[in-house]
């Protein structure tokens, strides 16, 4: 029995011996590889210190204390942390392990980047923790040439190499420095700030909190904001990676970046009293095409020295460049919610922004004017392009020059229509308003920068204007108000060479309603031209169609008739016949060398003769009728021009 206890007291004491020898051994293993990952930094020309190195074997916990690092001979990062503690950590192999947590205190990074900008920034964190992290033994070198994309490029791949289900800290606090530039200053504080499952460079979801902010720039000074609930899902930073590497300028693909990111309520204040609120921000599907989405270029190309004004080419290479990079980068959908921004005139409200497929609108504004309020329930443009106006407006610096008509017209080029709807606004310093109901604009079918095919919607009510002597009779007559139906539309087709105006109507209120219709033949591609010359020469193959004419009365032949009876000082029966006679006394005249004028004469006598009458026209050409030709005879013998066409004219009820 006693030599079984003296057994066991050896054995233990071997065992003891045992785990105080392994425990050793680890904490020295633990040692050795920290020290071997600073020393990698340290001969790849950066500096890298470190204080106390523990570790606890039986919970694998390693905490290193007072890190320092400086990375490249002219280092432009330094990087400090009070503190790292990893709890559970384990090799996986040569080259990775895992902890069950990572906390990390006391995390600051300071940039100091001597560019263009002079920009310097630093970061704070006072407290990170990572859960189910894996990731490298050993970061990769540090860029040596001091490039910031070549940084970013670094942390990128660094990022793309480590998975986590989840990264938190309390607050992250951000500063600014670009005083020596225009850029000025400023300082970002996160709080609430999440990652969920970081997996290879890609994660399902980000938030943070709130988000407060100030900023001093020359202009407009210092401003200040909060931003809150920012929540992002499907972060993709291979695809930012995708866009700095110089080897993925011949890749096409889209890259998606962000498959949504919203954030809001959103407030921002400025020292000169302005205010702006916005209840939402939204973003989705945002991609990146490496191919033209290249910011390196851009940076490139930014002057060092800023006070040197660029040439005219250089700016037209600039846009250029800068429209490239824009197409590089598409977005399925933006949308910003209620806002409203305090003006000297008071508070401007808008209900909704939204950019999707091409289309722009704003909502709902209601804006303080001069001459009261301005509301507008709509205004759209369709088929929007930014690189295409950036281009244009590259196209139109010309060394002081006014820009070619060629180049004015580029602007169909930037979209491809615009919409305005529910307008109110005061009308000059009266209580009445012009009202809009509709204002719609489309065009395409480019040939060079003219459009071959367009249709223009207007409905409106606009006040009439007794000082304006051509509404005079309107005031006069009891209208004070006009209302404005307009729809025209004109197309080309190249196979045919026809072209058609059609519809073509328009009805001013209560008073008459017109609508035409009128047709081309044979007409060439090279009219669609700025050069007048070549539009001229080309215009004379051009051929007229038939022609119709459609007027219904409303009232304007009433007007006709008081405004003729106040002018002649007799009745409005004694008007209207005088009126009347005219008219079939001006068909006499032209009966001899023209049947069918007559009959037209006739049937606009018949049309003023009774009130609210519809006349109809129509004119057939008798064989070819050159466009240019008519033109020039209808100027000097408009009854020579007629008795080319066949008239057919009508009235009814």
């Amino acid at each position: 029995m006693k030599r079984i206890l003296i057994g066991l007291i050896v054995a233990a004491v071997l065992g003891a011996g045992g785990w105080f020898g392994f425990d050793f051994y680890a904490k020295h293993r633990a040692t050795v590889e920290v020290e071997a990952a600073f020393e990698r930094i340290r001969s790849g020309g950066g500096k890298a210190s470190h204080g106390k190195i523990g570790f606890d074997l039986p919970t694998r916990t390693l905490t290193i204390e007072d890190i320092a690092i400086a990375p490249g001979d002219q280092p432009q990062a330094q990087i400090k942390i009070a503190v790292i503690t990893g709890t559970g950590v384990r090799l996986i192999d040569d080259n990775s392990f895992s902890a069950d947590s990572i906390e990390v205190r006391g995390f600051e990074v300071a940039l100091d980047q001597v560019g263009a900008a002079k920009l310097k920034a630093s970061y704070k964190i006072p407290q990170l923790t990572l859960r189910d992290y894996a990731g490298p033994v050993h970061a990769g070198n540090a860029p040596k040439d001091g490039s910031l994309i070549d940084l970013y490029r670094y942390v990128l791949d660094q990022y793309a190499s480590v998975t986590a289900s989840s990264i938190t800290a309390p607050t992250l606090t951000m500063t600014l420095d670009a005083s020596g530039s225009k850029a000025g200053s400023g300082e970002i504080a996160y709080s609430g700030l999440a990652i969920q499952n970081i997996k290879r460079g890609k994660i399902d979801a980000m938030k943070a909190d709130r988000a407060v902010f100030t900023i001093d720039v020359p202009q407009p000074g210092k401003l200040s904001g909060e931003l809150s609930n920012v929540i992002v899902n499907d972060f993709d930073a291979t695809a930012i990676a995708a866009a700095l590497d110089p080897q993925k300028t011949g890749d096409d693909t889209y890259h998606r970046v962000y498959r949504q990111i919203s954030a809001g309520p959103y407030v921002l204040k400025s020292t000169q009293g302005m205010r702006m609120e916005i209840d939402e921000i939204s973003f989705e599907d945002i991609a990146v095409q490496p191919s033209k989405f290249r910011p390196a270029e851009i940076v490139a190309l930014l002057p060092t020295d800023r006070s040197i004004i660029p040439t005219a080419a250089q700016s037209r290479e600039m846009m250029e460049k800068l429209a490239g990079f824009y197409e590089g980068l598409r977005i399925g959908r933006i949308e910003v919610g209620k806002t409203s921004m305090g003006t000297p005139q008071g508070t401007a409200r808008i209900n909704a922004i939204r950019y999707r497929e091409g289309e722009f609108a704003v909502e709902g504004i209601d804006a303080p004017a001069p001459q009261g309020q301005f509301k507008m329930e709509r205004f759209a443009l369709k088929s929007f392009s930014a690189p295409n106006l950036m281009r244009w407006a590259a196209g139109l610096g010309n060394h002081g020059q006014p820009p070619s008509p060629d180049q004015m017209l580029g602007l169909f080029r930037v979209l491809e229509g615009a919409e305005i709807k529910g307008v109110a606004v005061p009308y000059k310093n009266t209580r009445q308003l012009v009202t809009i109901d509709t204002l719609s604009l489309n065009w395409g079918q480019l040939v060079g920068s003219i459009p071959s095919r367009a249709n223009l919607v207007v409905k409106m009510v606009t006040p009439t204007d007794p000082a304006n002597p051509a509404q005079r009779p309107l005031v006069m007559a009891g209208v004070d108000k006009l209302a404005i139906n307009l729809d025209l539309g004109a197309a080309w087709t190249e196979s045919s060479g026809a072209f058609a105006l059609a519809p073509a109507s328009i009805e001013l209120g209560s008073l008459a309603k017109a609508q035409a219709r009128l047709a081309l033949a044979n007409v060439p591609r090279g009219v669609f031209t700025t050069d007048p010359v070549q539009a001229r020469t080309d215009a004379g193959q051009i051929e007229t169609g038939a022609i119709e004419l459609s007027l219904h009365d409303s009232g304007a032949v009433d007007l006709v008739v008081t405004q003729f009876s106040r002018i002649q000082n007799v009745s409005r029966d004694a008007a209207r016949s005088a009126i009347v006679d005219m008219i079939r006394a001006q068909g006499e005249k032209i009966a001899a060398s023209n049947l069918d004028a007559k009959a037209a004469a006739d049937a606009l006598a018949d049309f003023v003769a009774t009130s609210g009458q519809t006349l109809s026209l129509k004119l057939t050409p008798l064989g070819k009728v050159p466009v240019v030709q008519l033109m020039d005879v209808l100027d000097t013998e408009p009854i020579v021009a007629l008795a080319q066409f066949r008239i057919e004219a009508s009235t009814g009820l």
